[in-house]
C-alpha cells in the first residue's frame, strides 16, 4: 500500500536528507537544490495542486515561469536537474507513481564559455598586494595558491595548515562530495605560504584557529569575504569588471591545457568526476587560437 504522503515541506527534507547521506553531494550544491525545490513548492501551494495529481504539465509551466523570471541557461539546468531528482526520490519512497519531469529537457549551457585571464593579467593581480604588511602578505600567499592550484573558493577558505605541505609542493584538498584530491603546488605559491604562516598567521590566530588563511579578527573567511578581498585587488589592476574566484580557476585550467598538460591530468587537479566537464577548456584554448589566427595571418 502506497504510504502516506508527508507535507511538502517534510517532503524536503527527506530529500534533502538523501542527498546527503546517500549521494554525498556537497553542501552548496544541497542548498541551491533546496532554494529551487522551494520555489517549486510555493507554486505548487500557490495553484492548489495536490501532489498526486502534479504532472508533466505542471511540471512545465512552472519551468517556463521561471524561465520568463529571467533565470539563467545555467541556473535554468539545475533547476531541471533539481526537479528530476526530487521526483525520482518520491518514486523511490513510494510516494508517486511516476516522475512528471522525466520529459524535461536541459538548456545547454556549452556555448557560456568560462571567463580567463590572460597570464599578463595574472601576474598583475599578484602583484597588487602589498607584502610588506600583513594583510597584503595574506593576500598575495591566497591569490598565489588559487590561482597555482585551481581550488574552488569554497576549497581555498577550508583549507587547513596541515594540508599544505610545503616542502613536498602539495595541497590536500576536501571537495565536492568530501572527496580529497591531492594537489601539486608551485614553489612561487609554497614560498608566500610559508612567508605568511611564519610572519603573519601567528599575529592573527586569537583561537585558536583551525583554518590555514584567516581575518584579522583570526576567523576563517567565508567565501562572500574573500570575494570581496579579491575584488579589491582586481580593481587595482584593472581587472574589475572580470574577475571573480572561479575566473582563477577557470584560468588554471586554460593556462595548463595552452601549454601542453593533458586533459585527464588537469580533470584531476580540477577535481572534476566527469571528463567532459573539464573538456570545455579545450574550446577556450580553441577560441583563444582562432583570435590570434585571425589577427596575425595573411589569410585569415
Amino acid at each position: 500500500m502506497k504510504p502516506p504522503l508527508p507535507s511538502p515541506e517534510e517532503l524536503l527534507r527527506l530529500f534533502l536528507e538523501y542527498l546527503a547521506v546517500e549521494k554525498g553531494l556537497a553542501r552548496n550544491t544541497m542548498l541551491a537544490y533546496s532554494r529551487d525545490l522551494a520555489k517549486f513548492l510555493a507554486f505548487v501551494k500557490k495553484e492548489k495542486i495536490a501532489w498526486a495529481r502534479i504532472g508533466e504539465e505542471e511540471a512545465v509551466r512552472f519551468v517556463h515561469a521561471q524561465s520568463r523570471a529571467g533565470l539563467s541557461a545555467r541556473s535554468m539546468a539545475r533547476l531541471i536537474s533539481a526537479l528530476k531528482s526530487f521526483f525520482k526520490f518520491l518514486i523511490l519512497s513510494g510516494f508517486l507513481k511516476k516522475n512528471p519531469a522525466s520529459q524535461l529537457t536541459t538548456p545547454s549551457t556549452w556555448r557560456a564559455l568560462p571567463k580567463v585571464l590572460t597570464v599578463s593579467e595574472v601576474e598583475a593581480l599578484l602583484r597588487t598586494p602589498d607584502e610588506k604588511t600583513p594583510r597584503g602578505l595574506r593576500d598575495r600567499a591566497m591569490l598565489e595558491v588559487l590561482y597555482g592550484s585551481g581550488l574552488r573558493v569554497s576549497e581555498l577558505v577550508t583549507l587547513k595548515p596541515a594540508d599544505a605541505n610545503l616542502g613536498d609542493g602539495f595541497l590536500i584538498c576536501r571537495g565536492k562530495g568530501g572527496k580529497e584530491r591531492i594537489i601539486p603546488l608551485g614553489r612561487e605559491a609554497c614560498g608566500w605560504v610559508g612567508r605568511y604562516l611564519r610572519e603573519v598567521r601567528p599575529r592573527f590566530d586569537s583561537g585558536p584557529s583551525p583554518f590555514l588563511f584567516l581575518t584579522r579578527r583570526g576567523q576563517g573567511f567565508t567565501r562572500q569575504g574573500f570575494w570581496k578581498v579579491l575584488r579589491g585587488h582586481a580593481g587595482k589592476a584593472g581587472l574589475a569588471a572580470k574577475i571573480s574566484p572561479h575566473v582563477l580557476r577557470h584560468s588554471f585550467a586554460t593556462h595548463l591545457l595552452e601549454r601542453g598538460a593533458d586533459l585527464r591530468s588537469v580533470q584531476l587537479m580540477l577535481g572534476h568526476s566527469q571528463i567532459t566537464t573539464t573538456q570545455i577548456y579545450t574550446h577556450v584554448s580553441r577560441e583563444r587560437l582562432r583570435r590570434v589566427y585571425d589577427q596575425f595571418h595573411p589569410r585569415a
